[in-house]
């Protein structure tokens, strides 16, 4: 089968989802509503160009050569690909075909579209974590936290190589409950390579402006580096690899 799906781009020579240098494909769709979402163009499912499975990997093995010398690989972010799962599935499942490295950047909500055999297609799954607390995950996002731990306890059960990535938004994800409590659910993770701490920025700001959508963060700073030092301790006090 050759399923069909919608991205709204892709781009080359990534240095930030995954290792080495990386093709990126956006996909689009997703149901969180993250308040700090930079890629709100990404949210609506038909926001992006039609294009089939097949098609996309023939696109993207014109980087091949080059991806394959900065031991790098193809990535599938957002958007949240798992909405379209049998889409990037087959996407993921041509470029390792192909022994291209595949990483799947995920907020792990949909985790359960994809079957055990189906996480062989991919070689690392970047998890993004919004928060631990639920009230805080919901005031986050829009959705419940539980359902993204579920498979991130799966993937840790399977011993699929996973790296996790968690905002410090100032003022909403920055409590000290939030942090610890995260910080011991990954480091009972023995499958979770290491944990990206993302300080919040304002770059999608005009984004959303220009979607005419209200930015509920528009006065909210970015972390400090005191605070964003102090986020990483708390990771790094468990053991855990911390890349800021």
């Amino acid at each position: 089968m050759d399923p069909t799906g919608f991205i709204h781009s892709y781009t080359t020579a990534s240095a930030h989802d995954g290792p080495g240098l990386r093709t990126v494909v956006w996909t689009t769709g997703c149901h969180f509503r993250c308040q700090y979402c930079h890629n709100p163009d990404t949210w609506h499912l038909r926001a992006g160009r039609e294009v089939r499975a097949s098609a996309l990997v023939e696109e993207l093995a014109r980087y091949e050569p080059f991806v394959r010398a900065t031991g790098g690989g193809v990535t599938l972010s957002g958007g949240e690909p798992l909405v379209q799962a049998r889409f990037a599935l087959s996407v993921l499942r041509g470029c390792k075909a192909r022994g291209l490295h595949t990483a799947l950047d995920t907020n792990g909500f949909f985790g359960d579209r994809l079957a055990d055999e189906d996480l062989a297609a991919v070689d690392l799954v970047i998890l993004d974590i919004k928060s631990w607390t639920p009230e805080t995950h919901r005031l986050a996002t829009g959705v419940e936290v539980e359902p993204v731990l579920r498979f991130a306890r799966r993937l840790a059960a399977l011993g699929r190589p996973a790296w996790v990535r968690f905002v410090l938004v100032p003022g909403l994800t920055d409590d000290q409950a939030n942090l610890e409590g995260l910080a011991a659910f990954v480091a009972d993770l023995a499958n979770v390579e290491r944990v990206e701490l993302l300080p919040f920025h304002q770059l999608g700001r005009a984004k959303w402006a220009q979607l005419g959508l209200a930015y509920p963060l528009g006065d909210t700073p970015p972390p400090s580096p005191e605070g964003v030092i102090r986020a990483a301790a708390v990771f790094r006090a468990r053991g855990l690899r911390v890349e800021v």
